[in-house]
C-alpha cells in the first residue's frame, strides 16, 4: 500500500514520501495562482479550482486568499461560497455539500497527528475526513476538527470548534461545539 493509499484510508502514513510532496507541491502551485488572479478573471480562477479540487460544482464561489494541502482530495457541491482566508487540511476526504455558506478564516483539518509525543516525532500522520452536508452555514472563524460530519441545513456559530458530528438541522456553538437549538 503506497503512503497515499494509507493517507486516504485514515491509517499512519509518512508525508515526506516524495509522491505527497510532489502532490502538496502541485497544490501550493495553484492556489498562488488563484491568490494571485483576479476578481476581473473569473474563468482563469475557475479553471485554477477545477485543477485544484477533486470535484467542484457551478455556481461555485471562493474568496481569495484560499488555503490547501492537496486540494484534490475536496470535492464540493453546486453553489459553494467560501468566503476570505479559508484553510482545508485535505489529507483525507473532504465533502462540502451543494448551497453550502463557509464564512470568513474558517479552518477545515482532515489531518491529524498521534497523540503519544515518541509517535509525532516519529513522522506519522493520519489523514481523517470532513463530511458538510447540503445547505449548511458555517461562521467566521469556525474550526471543523478532523472526522466530523455536519449535517444538512445546519448552522454552525462564528468561533466554534467542533470536533464531534453535528445532527442535521440545527444551530450549533461554541468551544467544543455543541446543539443549542433545533432549526
Amino acid at each position: 500500500m503506497t503512503e497515499r493509499e494509507k493517507m486516504l484510508a485514515g491509517q499512519a502514513y509518512r508525508a515526506d514520501d516524495p509522491e505527497l510532496a510532489a502532490m502538496r507541491a502541485n497544490g501550493r502551485r495553484l492556489t498562488r495562482l488563484f491568490n494571485a488572479s483576479l476578481e476581473t478573471e473569473p474563468d482563469q480562477r475557475r479553471r485554477i479550482l477545477d485543477e485544484l479540487f477533486g470535484a467542484l460544482g457551478p455556481r461555485a464561489e471562493i474568496e481569495p486568499p484560499f488555503r490547501c494541502d492537496y486540494g484534490c482530495n475536496i470535492y464540493a457541491g453546486a453553489r459553494l461560497f467560501i468566503n476570505f482566508g479559508c484553510v482545508i487540511l485535505d489529507c483525507g476526504k473532504v465533502t462540502i455539500g451543494d448551497g453550502v455558506l463557509i464564512g470568513p478564516a474558517v479552518q477545515i483539518y482532515a489531518a491529524h497527528h498521534p497523540i503519544d509525543p515518541a509517535e509525532r516525532a516519529s513522522g506519522i500522520e493520519f489523514g481523517g475526513f470532513v463530511t458538510i452536508g447540503n445547505n449548511v452555514w458555517i461562521g467566521g472563524g469556525a474550526i471543523i476538527g478532523p472526522n466530523v460530519t455536519i449535517g444538512d441545513n445546519s448552522v454552525i456559530g462564528a468561533g466554534s470548534v467542533v470536533t464531534r458530528s453535528i445532527p442535521a438541522n440545527v444551530v450549533a456553538v461554541g468551544s467544543p461545539c455543541r446543539v443549542i437549538r433545533a432549526i
